[in-house]
């Protein structure tokens, strides 16, 4: 059971602190959606949350349709050993603020030097800007990266790190809008509220200026050796909390309550894609992981449905109308519109856990 420290510290964390904490526990991934209009700042505060919260190093890339894989691949790493970064061509870390001209659409590939990417590995955090915007191609290989923790570059083979976190940063939609087999693959989504606020970019950079945004933007936050040596949530605190969910039990009830969860949103007219054996896997995974931030070691039905409004929310597709399976047996097309009109994931995640009538094990 995780000491009365740790949880304290752990009640502390905001939604998107959570959110990693999370996925760094399990060794998952997960998708972070906002508001366009405040996409950069999202892109600060989780760099400020690998840093202050993790003391894990990050590479932002800011993806679009002329991302090539040489540009994902040179984005992703970190110079080691380096004292001053300013000349590198890629923008990894802080130096993604450093510019002060309009933010850059896509990070290009620096100059063909067979050396340049020797002082180099993966970093730990990689924030991916647009991730839905980027080719297939490269995509692709962001799959390749989450599932064999590796990438290939032009003179070596580079390998993940022990706690290692991708993160693909989404501006608004609605419904699966990566590829299916790397939207999949992704453990959580979670949507980001402005509301909810930049605590981590608001202690640094003071919250009320109304130019503090364009700021924020253009300026490195204050960064030392500290940013990374003193973390609020340490490693051999993760690894504490990893062990504590390989050790949660599941009861054979709330065994039976997770099934009945998947087997419903299977068989849910408006879904039509998304509910995986990936996906079930890693409901049963999350619910374990929250477990022991809740001071549990057992799982239990809240925390089941906690679980899948996160695990469902990106991959559950809605259905169209004319691909609807009553339709097979001759409904109108124009009523299974009017009745799919509006359906969002989440509706549908609410209706299996509240409206469909699955017993909810005391």
């Amino acid at each position: 059971m995780a000491d009365e420290l740790l949880l304290s510290k752990i009640h502390d964390l905001s939604d998107l602190e959570l959110a990693a904490l999370l996925c760094l526990v399990a060794q998952e991934h997960c998708i972070i959606d906002t508001h366009p209009e405040v996409l950069d700042e999202t892109v600060q505060e989780l760099e400020l949350i690998a840093t202050k919260v993790f003391g894990l190093p990050y590479a932002v890339i800011d993806c679009s349709e002329n991302t090539s894989l040489d540009d994902f691949a040179n984005a992703i790493l970190t110079v080691e050993n380096s004292e001053s970064r300013n000349s590198s061509p890629v923008r990894t870390r802080q130096d993604y603020f450093l510019n002060t001209g309009p933010i850059f659409k896509s990070i290009r590939s620096p100059p063909s030097d067979s050396g340049a990417l020797d002082n180099k590995s993966i970093a730990s955090v990689i924030i991916a800007k647009n991730l839905d915007e980027a080719p297939r191609q490269v995509q692709i290989q962001a799959l390749e990266l989450i599932r064999a923790r590796r990438i290939y570059t032009r003179t070596a083979v580079q390998i993940a790190p022990k706690r290692f976190l991708f993160i693909g940063l989404l501006a608004g939609g609605e419904g699966p809008r990566l590829t299916k087999h790397l939207n999949d693959f992704m453990f959580i989504s979670h949507f980001h509220d402005p509301e909810d606020g930049f605590p981590n970019t608001d202690e640094i950079y003071g919250d009320g200026d109304e130019n503090s945004i364009s700021s924020v933007v253009k300026r490195s936050p204050t960064r030392g050796s500290d940013d990374l040596s003193q973390p609020r949530i340490t490693a051999q605190e993760i690894e504490h909390l990893a062990e504590l969910a390989d050790r949660v039990t599941v009861s054979v009830e709330v065994k039976q309550y997770q099934l009945n969860i998947v087997s419903f949103l299977r068989l849910h007219r408006a879904v039509g894609w998304g509910i995986s054996a990936v996906a079930t896997q890693h409901l049963e995974k999350l619910s374990k992981c929250l477990a022991p931030l809740h001071g549990l070691n057992y799982a239990t039905p809240s925390l089941v449905a906690l679980a899948a409004r996160k695990i469902y929310l990106h991959r559950i597709h809605i259905v169209k109308p004319k691909n609807e399976r009553s339709m097979q047996w001759g409904s109108d097309v124009t009523a299974v519109a009017a009745i799919l009109e509006g359906v969002a994931p989440e509706d549908v995640i609410e209706d299996v856990l509240v409206g469909s009538g699955i017993e909810t094990p005391l």
